[in-house]
């Protein structure tokens, strides 16, 4: 591919054939302002719908203004960004797009984290010239997931790629014109009886409020105001790794002991860990893998393989509604979230000497679809959910701000025991790869009755969106798929379908791009890839720091099952920690 020399603003760069006017300006650090524009670096996917024209430049010998974003870059071009024409055309732009839209700021979910917002301070706007604009009104969609506002959208077209290019989930398209143009779902149905996982991809993308998370702190301070209540909560793994970029902390940032010491503060009974639940998941599915394998190695032609990973609910969902054909190929296990909740409410509540209905279960996620996953009836006893109420990394950082918790300042402190002591393995599986490598060290000891002297699978990490890998367990040659993000997930499972020609014995799936560590409940991180390495390699490396790395040597495990639930997959360990799949029937 031959360079091209370029000149913008007076400073010359080389930039390879095809790159566009914005791409050469940010390889010399000139600042060209965009809404529509998403470049998705990880999985070489751009927004190409240009419809913003918030990015305008001038070209020599070109008479109209062009959007950085979508020109293409030709030898010897000039171009200036930073014109009085340029800065007008775009005042102008971002003028249009205020006059229809809400003036609602101080109550909108995405204040302090809104593009449009952010450019409409830095333009300096203090009033808007278009007074006569059509302001649509459209109904409220109110999932238990997320919230439609499409007053607030502004056509950028970023989470319909999202969802039908990079997920391809196919639940978000835009319609209409003018005004009254929106992306909705087909039909105009509600997003819960539409094709939607609840993944939150579109909600981490859209610039605007027009999509946003439903949000349940309110929730969680009225039953931590509850006298009545005994109110545990529970953290997902790759939170820690993550949060303190709420409070200025570089991305990477490992938070665990803080975050421990604020959940105190706000005023929580227990402080426990989901990586005590994930070190459980893999006892159960590790188990579940294995007897598959030994089976099929004994001439069950019956033995469904691959085994499916089954922690993601984004990617449960998808399975739901668009593969249910292949509905008894994922492990029965229930996600660690659920695994929590079940064993909170059950064997802790016991312990307690309370009924299960006198404790509130709040969990800490990086996903969105854990929303939704807490309110499937299959999850609740007699009406009582198992988790009551699931946040996002988000709302606990606005949870610690509206107490006014010095975060940065706090002293580091250790979750509650039992259900607060894990292993390395649960940590892992925060970052995409991780389940599967926390289930081989596992299934290794387990299959080979050897112990594994180096627990890293380095073969099993890595941020492809499709991996394969052959792990060596005595004579056996275990053959494992990784995908991360649904739009590769579908590759994997048409394979499934086609017969399972690279013969898989295990595949891990997590519906978000990078797994867990880029949830659609995480800080904003607008696809940089880097800040999503950054989150992996801290959750790495508190698994290495840990004292204890595989999931069977958790003591409070070995508890749990000599006290409570006598063997993985026995009758008890089935009725709380295993479920089952339904096809759905969505627009």
């Amino acid at each position: 591919m031959s360079d091209i020399k370029v000149t913008i603003d007076g400073k010359q760069v080389v930039v390879p054939k095809g790159s566009t006017i914005l791409q050469a300006a940010q390889k010399v650090g000139i600042h060209i302002p965009t809404l529509c524009h998403l470049d998705l670096h990880d999985i070489k996917m751009v927004n190409k719908a240009a419809s913003c024209r918030i990015c305008v430049v001038e070209v020599e010998g070109r008479r109209n203004l062009a959007p950085a974003c979508a020109t293409p870059v030709f030898d010897g071009m000039v171009v200036k960004t930073n014109t009085v024409r340029v800065l007008n055309a775009r005042k102008v732009v971002l003028e249009l797009l205020l006059s229809d839209h809400p003036k609602d700021c101080l109550i909108c979910p995405k204040s302090g984290n809104c593009e449009l917002q952010e450019l409409a301070e830095t333009f300096g706007l203090r009033e808007v010239r278009f007074k006569d604009a059509k302001q649509s009104t459209y109904r409220k969609d109110y999932s238990t997931t997320i919230i439609r506002d499409m007053d607030k959208c502004i056509m950028c077209r970023r989470c319909e790629t999202m969802c039908n290019e990079v997920q391809t989930v196919g639940a978000l398209s835009g319609i209409n014109r003018g005004f009254n143009a929106v992306v909705a779902t087909s039909f105009e149905v509600n997003l819960e009886d539409s094709v939607c996982t609840h993944c939150g991809q579109c909600v981490a993308v859209c610039p605007v409020g027009a999509l946003s998370e439903k949000d349940y702190t309110w929730d969680v301070v009225e039953a931590l105001a509850d006298p009545d209540k005994v109110v545990v909560v529970q953290t997902a793994p790759a939170v820690r790794a993550a949060l303190g970029e709420e409070f200025g902390m570089e991305p990477g940032t490992l938070v665990t002991g803080k975050m421990v010491a604020a959940l105190r503060r706000l005023g929580f009974d227990y402080v426990f860990d989901t990586d005590f639940a994930a070190d459980l998941t893999i006892m159960e599915e590790g188990t579940e893998l294995l007897d598959r394998i030994k089976r099929f190695l004994d001439g069950d032609k019956t033995v469904k393989l691959p085994i499916l990973t089954s922690c993601c609910p984004g990617w449960v969902n998808f399975f739901e509604s668009q593969f249910p054909e292949l509905l008894d190929v994922p492990s029965t296990a229930k996600s660690p979230q659920q695994m929590f909740g079940a064993i909170a409410k059950s064997y802790y509540a016991e312990k307690l000497g309370i009924p299960r209905e006198k404790m509130v279960v709040v969990s800490v996620m990086p996903c969105l679809a854990k929303k939704y996953e807490a309110s499937r009836d299959e999850f609740a006893v007699n009406g009582n959910p198992d988790v009551d109420i699931s946040i996002s990394t988000r709302e606990l950082a606005h949870l610690i701000k509206k107490a006014n918790i010095e975060f940065k300042d706090l002293e580091d402190e250790d979750f509650d025991k039992p259900l607060g002591e894990s292993t390395g393995a649960g940590v892992i599986f925060g970052t995409t790869g991780g389940v599967i490598e926390a289930a081989t060290r596992t299934a290794y000891e387990l299959f080979t009755g050897k112990p594994l002297e180096k627990v890293e699978f380095e073969q099993l990490r890595g941020m492809e969106g499709v991996r394969t890998a052959t792990v060596k367990m005595g004579d056996l040659d275990l053959n494992i798929g990784i995908a991360h993000g649904l739009g590769n997930a579908r590759k994997l499972l048409e394979e499934i379908k086609n017969g399972n020609p690279r013969n898989f014995h295990a595949i891990e799936i997590m519906a978000c791009p990078g797994g867990c560590i880029g949830g659609g409940g995480q800080p904003y991180h607008h696809g940089n890839i880097e800040i999503l390495k950054k989150r992996a390699e801290a959750i790495y490396r508190e698994d290495a720091n840990k004292p204890i790395r595989k999931s069977h040597e958790n003591p409070a495990i070995k508890e749990l099952y000599d006290t409570y639930l006598g063997h993985p997959m026995s009758e008890r360990a089935h009725k709380l920690l295993h479920t089952k799949y339904t096809p759905k029937e969505r627009v």
